[in-house]
């Protein structure tokens, strides 16, 4: 797909030298430390949190233990790793968020740089000392608990990221992006907080992250419907710019059915938590699809609340049904229970 020509012509135009938006909902009238808190993105944090405490607890049951210091250290690390996504990420979409705010100025929530709420010089400097924390502990991870493969992994966990959005490689514009989310999100964090948690790479509950991974490409796939058009026009190609709005919940719906029958069997097989435990949390993805295909005629193109609703179900699903995992399987090591 080729770039709009209306867009290569906006793109001629720095982002950072365009004047910021003087709305109220832009950056005048919010203190210091709200712009910082807007900018950070605090609800979109479970994104990356629970599979951060999913592979935490896939940890817990390999080494039959809870390591709290392995606990903080990964939850700090994906602290910094959600500061280095969120910044960098604006800091390399601001030319088409600046599109889409020109093509829905009522139609979307502000965005960080093109409504002033912080100049792109100060997020590409703050993403880039969070990446700085991160990979400082992961190397205090690996020299204090033991742990050869962590700092490289860290590493690659980032660059995962730096090939999803920022030059020269920029998947998320090629048509890859969301399948690198798979990679990184459903897979790639699990896998590190399970080492570091464990120290192990293979055990039996590597065979719990093929569903949930599943669910993460459903949630890479929703999160461009909202961006459908202006992603277009400013040459961003998604599954959902490149195929349109119908494909993609088509996808979402169909993918996220598999990827309940794919946990049930992965459930059954890597025997972490007891059946009737593992159906509690297939009925959570289960119930959510059911609401998610009734309110999928709603979520057109452009329809930004249905929209709102139908990645809210598909989250609900993903994260509540980790999180049941989560706390039964923590819970029932800590009590002794062998899977067996």
């Amino acid at each position: 797909m080729q770039p709009d020509p209306e867009a290569e012509s906006q793109a001629e135009t720095s982002p950072e030298e365009a004047p910021a938006d003087p709305s109220p909902q832009g950056g005048r009238g919010r203190s210091w430390m709200s712009r910082w808190l807007y900018a950070a993105k605090v609800d979109s944090w479970p994104k990356l949190l629970v599979p951060c405490l999913f592979g935490q607890a896939l940890g817990v049951s390999a080494a039959g233990a809870l390591d709290w210091s392995a606990l903080a250290l990964g939850l700090g690390f994906t602290l910094f790793d959600l500061l280095f996504v969120v910044f960098l990420n604006d800091w390399g979409d601001r030319r088409v968020d600046r599109i889409k705010r020109q093509m829905f100025p009522d139609g979307c929530s502000p965005k960080t740089i093109p409504d002033g709420i912080l100049p792109a010089r100060a997020l590409l400097i703050a993403g880039l000392i969070a990446g700085v924390g991160a990979l400082g502990l992961a190397a205090l991870g690996q020299f204090a608990m033991a742990r050869p493969s962590l700092l490289p992994a860290a590493a690659g966990l980032l660059l995962i990221f730096v090939a999803y959005t920022l030059p020269p490689v920029r998947l998320n514009y090629r048509g890859g992006g969301e399948w690198l989310e798979l990679v990184g999100v459903g897979v790639g964090l699990p896998l590190f907080h399970l080492y570091l948690q464990s120290g192990e790479l293979w055990t039996r509950e590597l065979l719990m992250l093929p569903g949930f991974a599943l669910l993460a490409l459903c949630s890479a796939v929703a999160s461009g419907m909202a961006d459908e058009q202006s992603d277009r026009r400013g040459g961003k190609r998604t599954y959902v710019s490149e195929y349109g709005n119908r494909a993609a919940r088509a996808l979402v719906e169909r993918v996220m059915l598999f990827a309940a029958l794919l946990w049930a069997v992965s459930i059954r097989l890597a025997h972490v938590v007891p059946a009737p435990i593992g159906a509690l949390a297939l009925v959570v993805v289960l119930v959510n699809w059911r609401r998610l295909r009734k309110l999928s005629p709603q979520a057109t193109t452009n329809a930004f609340e249905a929209q709102r609703l139908y990645k809210h179900y598909l989250h609900q699903a993903q994260w509540r049904s980790a999180m049941i995992l989560v706390v039964v399987i923590v819970g029932l090591t800590l009590l002794g229970w062998d899977g067996q």
